[in-house]
């Protein structure tokens, strides 16, 4: 799922621009406007980056036990995804610096070729240490191809269809669950994986000769740090943010259980080193309070951070649940995980325009609902009958859809005075974060539960049990968060 932010722009620190909500004194122009033809190959670009990085997602969902069925591998079931977002928060952070180099048209162009050459080593591994290599490489030309499909809205079109423009991007984040499994289900289906991966490298060479073709050359401002200095690429957060991930998915193939322990422990220690020092730079990543329990701001924090890793795992090991389970052709389970993003994005609509009260009680109802859905996955993915279990997965969509609009709310409304562009920056690292840590955390589980020695029926149905009912625990603890987060608010009101 992913954040959209439309309106006017702003430069966040770190050279990526973001939409806002507009001036009043801006006109308001209908979606007519955008049709003129020396938009539409602009516009037709833009999208198209954002839903091949988009769609990936659940097309690797999808595809993912057929992959460990014929390369092996099933104990690292969850490092292509946490390879993925690492690299896609590096990218998050070396956009702006690609755009004041480079140019926006040259930038976006190279970010579609690094895409499609990481689809191209996937379709080519023979085993799963190249998928997830593929994977790190596709994150990052994924991640340059979101991140600048905004900055472009900004330079190339004029600022009264920012809005419209805006929520077309927000929008393919949704349609993305409908063709990232279409994509991965038919081939695999057809039993060829690899087939899928190779549309995503064609589909990428395109998008960049059409880029070439289309975007502007635009170039990105160079934002200033707090001491008036050209910002620079934060190198040794960054690293210490994929070390923790890294760490953490190392953890998953450890042997023995204080192994385990002490590279979790190593992970811990690094995103404690990396706020250390995030708050001591000049070009911070995060708000000054980041992850504070008596700030607003560093509540909500915690709060997204939370949510997001009791969400992560659904799209990782549920498909291999259902179809090694419950007999699911890769298709069939792609669709029925992809509910849980349709019920993120449903209820999210739904909760927009609901009075403070309301909104209150989503932050607690929210986490409850996901708990509750987890809860119920892990009793009855391995019982009869199935139809039980697609009303549960769309449940913990609902629950995180129903709250995190009003978490990512209170990282901007708490915001200390100066740092609300910032505390905005914040939240889509913050949210891949929380998916890569998830995912990690999820893997660790789900060998210990016995998917370490390979794909058989005892080990699937443990790893099943065992892997949603142990994140149940944290969205019990973003439930706590969330009344936390409630009180706060209300003080400060």
């Amino acid at each position: 799922m992913g954040i959209g932010i439309t309106g006017i722009r702003f430069d966040r620190g770190d050279g990526i621009v973001i939409m806002r909500g507009m001036s009043p004194e801006a006109p308001k122009v209908g979606w007519a406007a955008l049709l003129k033809p020396e938009w539409l190959p602009l516009l037709a670009v833009l999208l198209g980056g954002v839903l091949l990085h988009s769609m990936n997602v659940m097309m690797l969902a999808t595809v993912l036990p057929s992959i460990v069925e014929e390369v092996g591998g099933a104990a690292l079931m969850s490092w292509p995804t946490t390879a993925f977002l690492a690299s896609s928060i590096v990218a998050a952070t070396c956009t702006g610096h690609l755009t004041s180099q480079f140019g926006a048209r040259s930038a976006f162009a190279v970010g579609a070729l690094v895409f499609g050459a990481g689809a191209l080593i996937c379709a080519l591994a023979p085993s799963m240490g190249f998928v997830v290599a593929g994977r790190f490489v596709q994150g990052f030309g994924g991640g340059v191809l979101s991140a600048m499909a905004y900055v472009l809205v900004g330079n190339a079109f004029p600022e009264p269809l920012w809005p419209r423009v805006g929520s077309l991007l927000s929008g393919v984040w949704s349609l993305s669950v409908l063709v990232g499994p279409l994509v991965g289900g038919t081939f695999a289906t057809w039993g060829n994986w690899r087939g899928s991966f190779y549309a995503v490298t064609l589909a990428a060479a395109v998008l960049a000769i059409l880029a070439l073709r289309s975007l502007p050359r635009a170039r990105g401002e160079r934002g200033a740090g707090r001491d008036g200095k050209g910002r620079r690429i934060p190198v040794g957060r960054v690293a210490l943010i994929c070390a923790a991930i890294a760490v953490m998915s190392a953890a998953s193939i450890a042997f023995t259980p204080v192994a385990k322990a002490g590279l979790f422990a190593i992970a811990v220690a690094a995103l404690v080193a990396m706020l250390a020092l995030d708050r001591r730079s000049k070009s911070p990543l995060f708000p000054s309070d980041a992850f504070s329990l008596r700030s607003v701001t560093g509540v909500a924090l915690w709060f997204c951070l939370l949510v997001s890793v009791a969400y992560s795992p659904l799209s990782i090991f549920v498909p291999i649940f259902l179809q090694s389970l419950h007999g699911f052709d890769p298709l069939g389970a792609g669709y029925l995980v992809a509910g849980a993003s349709l019920g993120w994005t449903m209820a999210a609509v739904a909760v927009a325009g609901l009075p403070t009260r309301w909104s209150d009680r989503m932050m607690v109802v929210g986490p409850l609902a996901m708990a509750a859905g987890l809860l119920g996955i892990a009793l009855f993915m391995t019982a009869q009958p199935v139809a039980v279990l697609p009303p549960l997965i769309v449940l913990t969509g609902l629950g995180i859809g129903v709250c995190w609009v009003f978490g990512v709310q209170g990282i901007m409304s708490g915001a200390r005075s100066g740092e609300r562009d910032l505390a905005s920056g914040s939240v889509a690292n913050v949210q891949q974060t929380g998916f890569a840590l998830g995912a990690a955390a999820s893997g660790i589980v789900a060998n210990m539960a016995g998917l370490s020695s390979g794909l058989t029926t005892g080990g699937i149905a443990s790893a099943a049990f065992w892997v949603p009912v142990s994140f149940v625990s944290v969205a019990l603890v973003a439930a706590v968060i969330g009344w936390r987060l409630v009180v706060l608010s209300r003080r400060r009101a």
